[in-house]
């Protein structure tokens, strides 16, 4: 997984994305917050976008 940090004002993007099939997921967060926590939220998000992209195939 790649990861990319782009901060807007006083919030965190993070971008999660499968180089293998360059899904790509965002989540935004505070940007005094947890970056782990964000990372986590992430990779959550881009497994269920996964998961339900291959039930739709």
């Amino acid at each position: 997984m790649l990861f990319e940090f782009q901060r807007v004002g006083s919030y965190l993007k993070v971008m999660a994305i499968d180089p293998v099939t360059a899904t790509e997921v965002s989540v935004v967060g505070p940007a005094t917050g947890s970056l782990e926590l964000l990372k986590r939220t992430a990779i959550s998000k881009l497994q269920f976008v996964m998961k339900r992209d291959a039930v739709k195939r």
